[in-house]
């Protein structure tokens, strides 16, 4: 099945791009845009209409916490739903992200399986 949803995934890891990149391609997701932090990320939402934000935690420039509460303090894209993936496992860290506007988490490395579930249900399917 293929899907129309415009996805942007953000993560200093060329490779962990790739990764999430191909499972989404996988999943029927063709529409996935990228961006190696969070200025960049910005500036990808500033030219597209995007149904979803994949970010990492630790990035370089603007990290994924800052990224979410600079996106979550924007009225144009306060109702886009954000998936953290970071290595970021402890429970208080989880807590934070959460409170800064993340809608779901989940800790690297994960199994195709379990993004496409927090994809899906991020997007209503």
């Amino acid at each position: 099945m293929a899907y129309d949803d415009v996805i942007i995934t953000v993560d200093d890891s060329s490779t962990m791009r790739r990764i999430i990149k191909n499972t989404l391609h996988k999943i029927g997701f063709s529409n996935v845009l990228e961006a190696s932090n969070g200025v960049e990320a910005l500036e990808v939402l500033s030219k597209n209409k995007v149904d979803l934000i994949i970010t990492d935690w630790n990035m370089p420039e603007m990290d994924g916490l800052t990224f979410v509460k600079t996106v979550r303090a924007n009225r144009e894209y306060d109702e886009i739903p954000i998936l953290m993936v970071t290595t970021e496992a402890a429970k208080e860290d989880i807590l934070i992200a959460l409170k800064s506007g993340v809608n779901n988490y989940v800790v690297k490395p994960f199994t195709p399986d379990t993004l496409k579930e927090k994809v899906f249900k991020l997007l209503g399917y």
